[in-house]
C-alpha cells in the first residue's frame, strides 16, 4: 500500500504492470456481482474506447445543463426539513442529491429511490451488521443487476430518447454495436461511482463545516474563493482508494512484488503527503498549489469529475445560502465508512 504522492501517480499510470481488473478493496462475493465494471475494470486496448464512448456523457456543455435541476434538487430536500432545525445530513440530503441526480440520466422512477441508495450502499459489503453483511452484499448485487436487465431488454423494445441505457446499446465501436456486456457493466459503475462518492463527499465537508464558522464566514465573505475552496475540500475529503493487481513480477521503489499481488492506491493518503502538500492536514481554502488526487491519476482519473465538481458545490452553496448557521448535535455520534469510498455516513445537524 503505497501512501505517497509520487508512487501513487507512478503505479495508477503503468496500467501494464498494474491492472485495473480487480479494483474492489473488498471484493464483491463471488458469483453475484458483475465481473467487469468498464472503463473502471479495463486495461488498455479495451479501455481507450469504453471511455470514450462514456466521455461524451461528461462533455462540459452537458454538464452545465444539470446545474439548475441539481439546485432545485438540493432546495426540494431542504424545503423538507428546514423547520425542523434539525437534519441528518446523510438520509436527508447527501443521498438523496446523488441519486436523484442520476435517476435523471437512467430514467430511474422517483419511487425507487430507497432501494438503490440501500443496494449501492451494500454493494462492496460495508454496510449492515457483520453478521448479515455477506447476505446483504448479495441480495444489494442481486436487486442491482436484475433492475439493469430488465431495463436492457426494456429498451431493446423500446428505446427512449435522451436515456443513457438507450444511448450505451446505440453505441458503436468498429463499426459494430458494443457488446451488451459492457452496456450493464457500465451502467452499474456509472450508478455506483455517481452515487457513493458524491454523497460521501458532500457529507464530509458538510461535517468540517459545521465545525468551522470560520470558514462559513470566509467562504459567505469572498464568494469569489469558491474555486479554489472546492478544490481544498475534495483534497482534504477525498473519499478513493482503488486497488491495483500485479500483472508480472516486478520491483518498485525497492519493493518486490509478485504476479496477481494486489496493491491498494489510498488517493486520500497522497492528498495528505506533506512532500507534495504545505501543511497537509490543514484546510486552507484559498490554497494556491492544489493538484491533488480526488477523482484520481492516469488513464483511469474519473470521467465524470466534472459533474462530480458541480454537484459537490451547488450543494454545498445552496446549503450556505438557506441554513448559514449550523453544528453538530453530538461530534461523539458522527459515524464513518470505509472500503473503496471513505466519508461520513452519520452525521446530525442542528441549526
Amino acid at each position: 500500500m503505497p501512501t505517497r504522492y509520487e508512487d501513487i501517480v507512478a503505479i495508477a499510470r503503468e496500467p501494464a504492470t498494474f491492472s485495473s481488473r480487480s479494483i474492489y478493496v473488498l471484493p464483491p462475493s463471488p458469483g453475484y456481482g458483475p465481473e467487469t465494471a468498464p472503463p473502471v475494470t479495463s486495461d488498455p486496448p479495451d479501455h481507450r474506447w469504453q471511455r470514450q464512448i462514456i466521455s461524451s456523457l461528461f462533455a462540459p456543455q452537458v454538464i452545465d445543463g444539470y446545474e439548475q435541476g441539481t439546485s432545485d434538487i438540493c432546495n426540494m430536500l431542504i424545503d423538507g426539513f428546514i423547520s425542523g432545525g434539525t437534519a441528518e445530513v446523510v438520509a436527508n440530503y447527501t443521498k438523496p442529491i446523488a441519486f436523484r441526480v442520476m435517476a435523471t440520466m437512467f430514467d430511474i422512477p422517483i419511487g425507487m429511490e430507497s432501494e438503490f441508495i440501500e443496494w449501492t450502499s451494500k454493494m462492496d459489503g460495508k454496510s449492515g451488521t457483520k453478521k448479515n453483511g455477506a447476505e446483504d452484499q448479495k441480495n444489494a448485487q442481486l436487486g442491482l443487476i436484475n433492475f439493469f436487465v430488465t431495463q436492457i431488454e426494456d429498451r431493446k423494445n423500446n428505446p427512449r430518447k435522451n436515456d443513457l441505457i438507450t444511448y450505451l446499446m446505440n453505441s458503436e465501436v468498429d463499426g459494430k454495436k458494443v457488446p451488451i456486456d459492457f452496456v450493464f457493466g457500465a451502467c452499474i459503475t456509472l450508478l455506483i461511482a455517481g452515487i457513493e462518492s458524491i454523497w460521501s463527499v458532500i457529507a464530509s465537508t458538510l461535517w468540517h463545516l459545521a465545525q468551522h464558522p470560520e470558514h462559513r464566514q470566509q467562504l459567505r465573505d469572498n464568494p469569489d474563493l469558491w474555486p479554489t475552496a472546492l478544490e481544498e475540500l475534495l483534497r482534504v475529503y477525498a473519499p478513493a482508494t482503488m486497488a491495483r493487481v500485479v500483472n508480472s513480477d516486478t520491483e518498485f521503489q525497492g519493493c518486490p512484488m509478485k504476479a496477481g499481488d494486489r496493491v491498494l492506491l489510498s488517493f486520500s493518503a497522497a492528498n495528505r503527503d506533506p512532500h507534495q502538500f504545505e501543511n497537509p492536514d490543514e484546510v486552507i481554502l484559498d490554497r494556491k498549489d492544489n493538484r491533488h488526487l480526488a477523482f484520481g491519476s492516469g488513464i483511469h482519473r474519473c470521467v465524470g469529475s466534472g459533474l462530480g465538481r458541480l454537484e459537490v458545490r451547488v450543494a454545498l452553496q445552496t446549503w450556505l445560502e438557506r441554513i448559514p448557521e449550523f453544528e453538530l448535535v453530538d461530534p461523539a455520534s458522527v459515524t464513518w465508512e470505509g472500503g473503496n469510498i471513505r466519508g461520513v455516513s452519520r452525521c446530525l445537524i442542528k441549526f
